[in-house]
Order: C-alpha cells, then sequence, then structure tokens
C-alpha cells in the first residue's frame, strides 16, 4: 500500500504563487510514476503534470497539461522523497482541490490519492 498526503495550498490573490507538496509513504519502491490532478467545483478531475518517481534511470519524463506549461514546475526531491508542484502566475481559474496521486508497479491505473489540497486564487 501507499499513502500520499499533499500539502502547500492556500488561498493567493492571482498573480501570485504556491508550492504544492506531496510525500509518498508506505511501499514507495513500488512508485513509477506521480502525478498531480486537481478538481474545481462542479467539473471533472483533470491532469496537470506528472514525473516518473525517483526519476528512474534519471530519465523524469514530465508532462504537463496545456494550461500548467510556463507557469507550473513539478519536481523531485529524492532526498526528501517528495514532489512538488511550483505554481506561478496563478488565475482565478487554478482554483480547485489539487490531488497527487501515484502508480505503481504492476498495475496501469493510479489507485492512490492523497486527501487532496484547497488552492484558492481571488482576482
Amino acid at each position: 500500500q501507499v499513502q500520499l498526503v499533499e500539502s502547500g495550498g492556500g488561498l493567493v490573490q492571482a498573480g501570485g504563487s504556491l508550492r504544492l507538496s506531496c510525500l509518498p509513504s508506505g511501499r514507495t519502491s513500488s512508485i513509477e510514476r506521480v502525478n498531480w490532478f486537481r478538481q474545481a467545483p462542479g467539473k471533472e478531475r483533470e491532469f496537470v503534470a506528472g514525473i516518473n518517481w525517483s526519476g528512474t534511470m534519471k530519465v523524469y519524463n514530465i508532462v504537463y497539461a496545456n494550461f500548467a506549461k510556463g507557469r507550473f514546475t513539478i519536481s523531485e526531491d529524492n532526498a526528501k522523497n517528495t514532489v512538488y508542484l511550483q505554481m506561478n502566475s496563478l488565475k482565478p481559474d487554478d482554483t480547485a482541490v489539487y490531488y497527487c496521486a501515484a502508480r505503481v508497479s504492476g498495475e496501469s491505473s493510479y489507485n492512490y490519492y492523497g486527501q487532496g489540497t484547497q488552492v484558492t486564487v481571488s482576482s
């Protein structure tokens, strides 16, 4: 089993920045990839960014949703076993609950999610 805990959300004005953290625990050796997703009220959950866990063979294969390109940066700190999502130039449309999710070896889906962290961007 893998557990994930997100933190770093909050209220910020448009144009501001936040850095979200995702801390996996449990069988972290089984993790292959970590994605960030978000879900706004009344909308479906959408992909934000993804990164290989522990940079398998130093290949991180970072991918961003179009809306995140140029504003958001996903990264991993191996020493702290933490995945970050740096969000800059935030817009009111970025308001959502942000979740990190893990895909583990032997599974094709992201079956492990954290509880989410609320990001609210005021205009």
